[in-house]
């Protein structure tokens, strides 16, 4: 298959170039949520499988390229990286990944899930409540990042023949 048989997808809004501040913003909300999951001790693989899986729930498929490339180069097996949009049928993840990966959705689908009380306690248990309120950023920053990436179209997802 070469390039040509891909589909493109137009991009709908250049949103870096109309709104540079707002953009700018977006990436100092990660940058800080990354910065307290850091100060949390949360292990950046984790990280980067968590803004996999809320990428793959909103749809995003350039969050979803690019997290998936990085949780491969922070050291993920490919075969974690496969299996997280079906991580709860997988015996790949530990229980305090599974705790993390269930708030993880739940916050990317708050509409619809309010985010259960269960859900939040067992995140507390596994990582504190500092690394709970961490993993929050993350999840509130990917999702800003996903919102954007599915609205606008505004980073299209180069093909690569190899990582």
């Amino acid at each position: 298959m070469t390039t040509t048989d891909y589909v493109p997808i137009a991009q709908r809004l250049d949103f870096d170039a109309l709104v540079p501040g707002f953009a700018r913003a977006v990436n100092d909300l990660d940058e800080a949520a990354t910065a307290e999951a850091d100060r949390a001790g949360i292990d950046p693989a984790l990280r980067e499988l968590l803004r996999l899986r809320a990428s793959q729930l909103n749809g995003c498929s350039y969050c979803v390229d690019m997290h998936s490339r990085a949780a491969r180069k922070k050291g993920t097996a490919a075969q974690r990286v496969d299996a997280i949009a079906i991580w709860r049928d997988s015996n790949l993840f530990t229980a305090d990944e599974r705790a993390a990966l269930e708030f993880t959705e739940q916050v990317t689908l708050v509409a619809s899930s309010r985010v259960p009380e269960d859900c939040v306690q067992a995140v507390v248990k596994a990582y504190g409540e500092e690394g709970a309120a961490a993993l929050l950023s993350l999840v509130v920053a990917i999702n800003t990042w996903n919102t954007i990436g599915v609205t606008a179209r505004c980073w299209p997802v180069a093909v690569r023949t190899r990582d």
